[in-house]
């Protein structure tokens, strides 16, 4: 049972690592973020 949280936790930090690396990588991009603000910013 402990063998299979142990996976379960490796796998969600791996998952979070890759999100925030994602993240990092697309704020490195000013045309992407343009482009999320002006898609939120048409919302209102």
């Amino acid at each position: 049972m402990t063998q299979m949280k142990l996976v379960y936790k490796i796998l969600l930090y791996v998952a979070l690592l890759v999100l925030l690396l994602s993240v990092f990588f697309l704020y490195g991009r000013p045309e992407f973020l343009m482009t999320v603000a002006n898609q939120v910013w048409g919302c209102f």
